[in-house]
C-alpha cells in the first residue's frame, strides 16, 4: 500500500522559554525534527509532509535539505486540524502515518508494526502502558480486547482512570476514512481544539476495526515539552548508543560518561575513557584508545593510534600507529599518516604529516606538507596567513626544525635540511644544510633595571 507520512510540528513550545522552535531544541547535537525524520526515511514513504507553524522559517531553513514536502497551518487549532491542512497532497489510496516532531525516539520496528494494522477496514494507534498514567488519554477496550474509544482524564470515570494504557497520538490511518473524519470533527471542547483522537470514535462507529499496537518501552514515545523532558530524552538516547557500542566491543570506562552525536563505526578492543563527545560520521579502528574529555567530529582514527586527554579531533584523518596529545588539536582537512607524534599543545590545520613524523610539544602547522621521518622541535609555527591570503609550507623528508623555528610561507624547507633554533626563516632552506636566521647577540655594558618610585 502506498504511504504518506505526516509529522505534526506546528507547536510553539512555551514550556521550552526558548526563542528557537520546540522542534529545532538540539537532542544528541541535532534538531529533534532531525530524528523523526531520520525514522520517517526509513520507512521508504511516497512523500512526508511537514506541518510547521510557530518558528517556520527557521525551522525550513534549518532542515533546508530533507527531502520533505512543508505545509503551513497558519492558525494552530488542534492536532486534527493540522493534519487536515496536509491532506490535499495525500491520494485516497494512501496509508497516512501520523508522527509528531516532538516524539523523537520511536523506532522504525515500532512504526512497521503499527503499519501492518493499518488497512481499508483497519486502523492502527500506537499505546503505551505507564505506572502512572496521570494526565494521560486513556485506550478503553471492549471485553474482546479491542479498542473502542479514547477518554481523556479530565472525562474519565473511576474505573477509567485506573487504566494504565495510555493513547500516545501516532496513528496509521487510511487516507480515504481519514479525509471523511477530519471533515467531521467538531472543535466543541474546553480548548476549542479539533482533536485527531476524535476520529477513533468516528472509527469504531462506522464499524471500522482499531487495532492498538503497544510500544516496548516509554521512553520511545514520550514527548519534549520542556528542558527536563529533553535531558531525559537526552539520557535515555546516550544510554542507548553507548549500549550499541559496548555490544560491539568497545570498552567504556564509564558507559553514563559519554556522549555519542552521530554514527560511531568501530574496530575490535576498542577503548573510550570518560567524557568522550562523538560527533557525525567517527570511525575508530582497531585497538584505538581515546583517552578522558575528548571530541571527535567526522573523522577517522586508524588502527593502535592513542589519543591522549583533552585532545580535540576535528574532520582529519589520522594514520595507524600514531599518538596525539595531551592537549592537541586536529582541524578540518588534516591528514597524518603512520607512526606519526602529535603532543601536547600542537595544532594541525589543513596539513598533511608525513610517516614517522614528529612535533611533540607547543606547535602550529598550517597549510602545510610535512615529509617522512622529520621532527618539528618545540614553539615552531608555520607563518601562513599575511593578513589576506593563506600560503604553504613543505618541508622535506628528514628535515629537523629547530625550536623556535618561525617558518614564514611560502617556503620550501629541503629534504634532511636543519633550521637553527630561533630562526625566522623567510627563504627557502636548501636540503641537506644547516640554514640559521638569528640577529647578532649584544650585552649592553652599563644597563640598569627601571625602578619603581617609593610611594609616599
Amino acid at each position: 500500500m502506498p504511504l504518506s507520512i505526516v509529522i505534526l510540528a506546528a507547536g510553539q513550545g512555551k514550556r521550552m522559554k526558548s526563542d528557537l522552535p520546540k522542534v529545532l531544541q538540539p537532542l544528541a547535537g541535532r534538531p529533534i525534527l532531525s530524528h523523526v525524520l531520520d525514522t520517517a526515511k526509513q520507512l521508504q514513504a511516497d512523500g512526508i509532509h511537514v506541518v510547521y507553524g510557530h518558528g517556520g522559517e527557521q525551522v525550513q531553513k534549518a532542515l533546508a535539505a530533507e527531502p520533505v514536502n512543508w505545509v503551513l497551518q497558519a492558525e494552530q487549532l488542534g492536532t486534527g486540524h493540522a493534519v487536515a491542512q496536509a491532506m490535499p497532497a495525500i491520494p485516497d489510496d494512501h496509508d497516512v502515518l501520523i508522527l509528531y516532531g516532538d516524539v523523537p525516539l520511536v523506532r522504525q520496528p515500532t512504526l512497521q508494526t503499527l503499519l501492518k494494522q493499518c488497512n481499508p477496514k483497519a486502523m492502527g494507534v500506537l499505546t503505551v502502558v505507564l505506572a502512572d498514567p496521570t494526565g494521560y488519554g486513556r485506550v478503553v477496550r471492549d471485553n474482546a480486547g479491542n479498542v473502542v474509544r479514547i477518554v481523556e482524564q479530565k472525562d474519565a470515570n473511576t474505573k477509567e482512570r485506573a487504566i494504565g494504557e495510555i493513547n500516545t497520538g501516532l496513528m496509521a490511518v487510511p487516507a480515504a476514512s481519514l479525509r471523511k473524519w477530519l471533515a467531521e470533527l467538531k472543535n466543541d471542547n474546553a480548548q476549542g481544539e479539533y482533536y485527531l483522537t476524535d476520529i477513533i470514535v468516528m472509527a469504531v462507529r462506522s464499524g471500522m476495526k482499531v487495532n492498538a499496537v503497544v510500544a516496548p518501552t516509554e521512553m520511545e514515545v514520550l514527548g519534549v515539552n520542556d528542558k527536563v523532558q529533553l535531558a531525559q530524552l537526552e539520557g535515555a538516547l546516550r544510554a542507548e548508543r553507548a549500549r550499541e557500542l559496548m555490544i560491539n566491543g568497545v570498552t567504556l570506562a564509564d558507559p553514563a560518561r559519554i556522549d555519542i552525536r552521530g554514527k560511531v563505526t568501530v574496530g575490535r578492543d576498542v577503548f573510550i575513557d570518560v567524557n568522550a563527545v562523538l560527533v557525525g560520521d567517527v570511525e575508530l579502528g582497531d585497538r584505538v584508545r581515546i583517552g578522558p574529555n575528548c571530541y571527535l567530529r567526522d573523522c577517522r582514527v586508524e588502527a593502535d593510534t592513542e589519543i591522549h586527554p583533552n585532545c580535540v579531533v576535528d574532520r582529519a584523518v589520522i594514520g595507524p600507529r600514531n599518538v596525539i596529545g595531551p592537549f592537541a588539536r586536529l582541524r578540518p582537512e588534516s591528514v597524518l599518516h603512520g607512526d606519526v607524534h602529535i603532543g601536547n599543545f600542537v595544532e594541525v590545520k589543513k596539513s598533511e604529516i608525513g610517516q614517522g613524523s614528529k612535533a611533540n610539544h607547543l606547535t602550529y602547522l598550517g597549510d602545510a606538507t610535512v615529509g617522512r621521518n622529520v621532527n618539528v622541535g618545540a614553539g615552531t609555527v608555520t607563518v601562513n596567513y599575511d593578513g589576506v591570503n593563506k600560503h604553504r609550507t613543505e618541508i622535506g623528508d628528514g628535515a629537523f626544525v629547530g625550536s623556535g623555528s618561525m617558518l614564514v610561507a611560502p617556503l620550501k624547507i629541503g629534504a634532511n635540511a636543519n633550521t637553527g633554533a630561533g630562526s625566522t626563516i623567510t627563504k627557502d632552506a636548501p636540503e641537506g644544510k644547516l640554514t640559521l636566521a638569528r640577529a647578532r647577540q649584544v650585552t649592553i655594558d652599563g644597563w640598569k633595571r627601571p625602578q619603581k618610585k617609593p610611594k609616599e
